[in-house]
């Protein structure tokens, strides 16, 4: 071959390299791994944002009676710094970890829906965004993180930060169910072959536990959210006492989401802390089924737990009880796993390297955060210390002892896979003991003073015995931690340019995602190593003492259920949820006498039964067309296609004229309680309804140019198991709104 044309060649390679690292590239990329860089990177900016409010918070706070921040200023900094950590840093680079190394540490080549994938990126951003537009629209949010009604509500607060809040929440609640659905259905289907279950690595496993906990909780928050904001555009009243609505609905609605997302950012740690601790103790996990079963168990008990949140609001003796039980209940698995982890060191040949020490700290905090929180376990207790500083000090201690410091030692850990690159250790462990200390002294003084009786969310206070050294202190923590994390990132740039080059195992990893380069091929792996084992790249290396010569985990069956169905299933598990608090509200608030229009004297139910029947009918005519199309009978399928389509218009047009009917005889959604709660369940579900049809309209177009045939029509079943579920909310919107009132 001559020169010039190895020139050319070498001139190819380079610009298809540049290319690879455009920014076009980066934002239009599918690939897992970039999009889990993307989401890391994106909540990490937001983490400066976040980090900032909170020193503005606690330079205010620093001494007593200060006027550095104004009231109203520092209810927008305590409630974006809140809003912010949780939803714009601790999920998204949870995610993106997920997002990262769950498909490498499974075999698989990417997740199960890559377009899905970026879609879900790309709503954090927008969502993030419409936050902070905010700023420029006069005021910001102030009603704290969890936006308590009524003082969201339009009578209490006429400014466009609560809009801008709910609707950004909303769009980032789109996005986090969607990545959730992909996780779920990427480990659910896309393992290789040889990796049970039972063989998941705990990182993966946790990641699974937390994409069903997202799941099931997420529209919780996203069905409180859209009626809220019914509330505050369309003139609604859910939310005003004054007219009728519970401010304390409000509060079961967004702790029914509130409990389940403590553990939606702490399961992950649990995960990276369960990879870590037995590489660089050179053990096997202790009670590897103990660590995966007691975070099933978790995932269960946290539903149950939402009210120990309540318990000065006045539930009731018996409500009261339940809750506590739960709350003691749920610290039990979690207990599990302190002792699992600590068995895991014990006699190990422990390398103390920052991970290691990141998670050796992440030990010692989270049981500082776990028992201050079976602490309000104990109604009595909470009674005492509730709204008071002490609270803070626990969910920092959980959140940031745990979650943090868990993604700090996930990020030494895993930083020479994604880079390849190793971070300096020398700068890793004065950012450790930078954050230990700055942590320790910002949140264990907050305990006493909310022992001493500081309220929280205050923007100032005055001159008690005490208040002002320890406030004192917990500002110059919170300088130190800051101080820590331009450490690392100082760390992270002279790494990226100058880092020691770390090999493809660095650490002797055991996991699937050590067995490729560093940092990983587009395609992750030139090819699959075998699984027979929970440490695949250990019984590579060691074969002499391969894990699978004495291992006791069952093999895997090699079934693996379908993407498409097993997505739509996991999304209408989520609607679900979010129908049942909408219907929720529907009883809550027509099962007591009110004046002016109700289901008995507004609705015709003989006419709305005609309807309904047809929408029945349309799940019929479905399965006809399912059948068909499995047999190959293309114009019989096309035939009850078609007429599903019609039923289903019918049944839209039916809903149209009974509006029309209502509005006719001045039945709003701002004239009372049952016409807000009437027009929001059935509107959502008409929504629903519309967008199914738009679906089969598609579907149909695909038969008709023979593009969806016999052999794709997995693709049809998935569709119509979304389809039956809209025929299934409808019977129980009709039995409880149409005929309820018939009992």
């Amino acid at each position: 071959m001559s020169a010039d044309a190895l020139d050319e060649i070498a001139a190819s390679d380079r610009a298809r390299r540049a290319s690879a690292h455009s920014l076009l590239a980066w934002v239009s990329t599918v690939d897992h791994k970039r999009i889990g860089v993307l989401y890391i990177l994106t909540a990490t900016l937001f983490l400066v944002v976040g980090g900032v409010e909170a020193l503005l918070m606690r330079v205010q706070l620093a001494v007593p009676n200060n006027t550095f921040l104004g009231p109203e200023l520092f209810n927008q900094m305590f409630s974006m710094h809140g809003t912010t950590m949780v939803f714009l840093v601790g999920m998204p680079v949870l995610v993106g970890f997920a997002n990262y190394f769950v498909p490498l540490m499974i075999g698989a080549r990417d997740v199960a829906f890559p377009r899905l994938n970026a879609m879900s990126y790309w709503l954090l951003p927008c969502g993030g965004f419409l936050l902070y537009y905010s700023f420029l629209s006069g005021s910001a949010p102030n009603a704290g993180w969890f936006s308590y009604a009524p003082l969201s509500t339009k009578p209490y607060n006429l400014m466009q930060g609560v809009d801008y809040w709910l609707i950004g929440l909303i769009c980032l609640g789109v996005g986090s169910v969607a990545a959730a659905i992909n996780i779920f259905v990427t480990v659910l289907s896309c393992r290789v072959s040889g990796m049970s279950l039972q063989r998941l690595p705990l990182f993966v496993w946790m990641s699974w536990m937390t994409s069903i906990l997202t799941i099931l909780a997420l529209p919780a928050l996203n069905a409180a959210l859209a009626m809220l904001l019914i509330d505050r555009c369309l003139g609604a009243a859910f939310f005003e006492p004054a007219r009728g609505g519970s401010a304390v609905l409000w509060q079961h609605f967004f702790w029914v989401f509130g409990h389940p997302e403590v553990y939606i950012l702490i399961l992950p740690a649990f995960g990276m802390i369960s990879e870590v601790i037995p590489v660089f103790s050179r053990k096997p996990i202790y009670g590897y089924s103990f660590v995966a079963a007691s975070s099933a168990v978790i995932v269960l008990l946290s539903y149950g737990v939402w009210g120990h949140h309540m318990f000065a609001v006045g539930l009731g003796v018996t409500a009261n009880i339940f809750f506590a039980v739960g709350s003691l209940l749920i610290a039990i698995p979690t207990g599990l796993k302190i002792f699992n982890w600590t068995a895991t060191l014990w006699g190990g040949s422990i390398r103390m390297t920052t991970a290691m020490m990141f998670a050796v700290a992440f030990l010692l905090m989270f049981v500082v955060g776990g028992l201050t929180g079976v602490m309000f376990a104990a109604v009595p207790i909470d009674w005492q210390l509730t709204d008071s500083y002490f609270v803070v000090a626990h969910f920092h201690y959980v959140l940031i002892g745990g979650t943090v410091f868990g993604l700090f030692a996930a990020t030494f850990y895993w930083f020479p896979k994604m880079t390849g690159r190793m971070l300096d250790e020398r700068l890793g462990k004065l950012q450790f003991w930078l954050w230990l200390a700055g942590f320790n002294c910002t949140f264990m003084v907050q305990h006493f003073l909310g022992l001493m009786g500081m309220p929280r969310r205050v923007y100032t206070y005055g001159d008690s015995p005490g208040w002002a050294a320890l406030n004192a202190i917990a500002t110059a923590g919170a300088v130190l931690m800051a101080a820590g994390t331009l450490v690392l990132v100082w760390n992270i740039v002279r790494s990226l340019r100058s880092g020691g080059r770390a090999g493809d195992n660095p650490w002797g990893g055991f996991t699937l995602e050590w067995a490729t380069t560093s940092p990983p091929p587009e395609e992750n792996f030139e090819a699959i190593p075998q699984v027979k084992s929970r440490r695949p790249v250990w019984d590579l290396d060691h074969p002499e003492v391969a894990d699978w010569k004495t291992s006791k985990t069952p093999a895997d069956t090699g079934w693996r259920p379908d993407k498409a169905r097993a997505s739509v299933w996991a999304f209408v598990a989520s609607e679900a949820v979010f129908f049942v608090l909408l219907l929720a509200a529907y009883v809550v608030f027509n099962t007591r006498h009110t004046d002016g229009p109700n289901a008995a004297n507004s609705l015709d139910v003989v006419r709305t039964g005609v309807f309904t029947g047809l929408l029945l009918l349309s799940s019929i005519t479905f399965w006809r067309a399912e059948r068909c199309l499995s047999a190959a009978n293309q114009r019989g399928f096309l035939r009850w296609l078609g007429v599903t389509i019609v039923l289903g218009v019918a049944f839209i047009a039916g809903q149209v004229i009974e509006y029309y009917g209502l509005v006719s005889d001045g039945v709003v959604i701002s004239r009372n309680l049952f016409a807000s709660t009437f027009f929001t369940v059935t509107g959502f579900h008409g929504i629903h309804v519309t967008a199914g049809l738009i679906v089969l309209c598609v579907l149909f177009v695909l038969g008709r140019k023979k593009e969806l045939n016999a052999e794709r029509s997995g693709v049809l079943s998935a569709v119509g198991i979304y389809w039956h579920f809209v025929d299934v909310v409808w019977i129980g919107v009709f039995s409880i709104i149409y005929l309820g009132y018939l009992q």
